[in-house]
């Protein structure tokens, strides 16, 4: 049987079981670190007061380790809801950036597709994603796969340390420190030369300059736009004609 674009049913068939397994041997070191990661963050929920089932209904809705650690931390600490729903607006406001990135090799695409590819994206997706449209060989689908299957491990980790942490005592384990253990770690593998190096520093700067002089939590936006505004333009100089020789 032949399709319109000329590839028989078995073929596309095959094409998609093949996209399917690359896009889950990408996804599974990300499922591994966030497996840790989610029980960290459902024990810190289940402390703060949420159920599982609470926990498992943030997940789905928010699906963003850094917010929902924030979140979880400002409800223990008793804060209000706006302050809740502003500060981890502000922390989010990365994903502007990182979809920005990822529209390049999404050109052309459907909105109910962007959509769903939208609610997956974070910063290990976006990682694997870019390094894979880069490298090339890599299609939407693909990297669908990858933010859906990070989002499926994602949810059951987080429910399965709301229940696990009836039974683990507070900062047991060092759970407080997960989730920045996991940027440094995303930090080191994005060092991939010069102009990289110079802009996590300068990001540094500008995070730690801004944290000092203006209360709140800006500095994480700041830094981001900051540090990318420069790489930007570092990556442009570098890359100009007649520069290299």
């Amino acid at each position: 049987m032949e399709l319109r674009d000329g590839y028989s049913a078995q073929e596309t068939e095959t094409s998609g079981g093949k996209k399917l397994r690359e896009g889950l041997a990408a996804a599974w070191p990300i499922c591994l670190g966030y497996f840790p990661l989610g029980l960290a963050l459902g024990v810190l929920a289940q402390k703060a007061g949420l159920s599982p089932w609470w926990i498992g209904l943030m997940s789905i809705l928010v699906f963003a380790g850094s917010a929902q650690f924030i979140a979880v931390a400002m409800l223990d600490g008793g804060a209000s809801l706006a302050a809740i729903i502003l500060t981890t607006l502000v922390v989010n406001f990365r994903h502007f950036l990182m979809s920005s990135a990822l529209a390049v090799h999404l050109r052309k695409v459907p909105r109910g597709f962007l959509c769903l590819f939208a609610y997956g994206i974070t910063d290990e997706s976006f990682a694997v994603n870019m390094t894979r449209f880069r490298q090339g060989g890599w299609d939407r689908w693909r990297a669908l796969v990858v933010n859906q299957t990070a989002n499926l491990a994602w949810i059951a980790a987080t429910v399965a340390g709301g229940f696990a942490g009836a039974f683990i005592p507070r900062g047991a384990f060092g759970i407080d420190y997960a989730l920045t253990a996991m940027f440094l770690c995303l930090l080191v593998f994005q060092l991939q030369g010069r102009i990289y190096i110079f802009t996590a520093i300068i990001s540094a700067i500008f995070a730690v300059t801004w944290y000092v002089w203006v209360p709140g939590d800006s500095y994480v936006v700041v830094a981001s736009v900051g540090a990318a505004t420069v790489g930007f333009f570092l990556k442009r100089w570098h890359n100009a004609p007649g520069r290299r020789s």
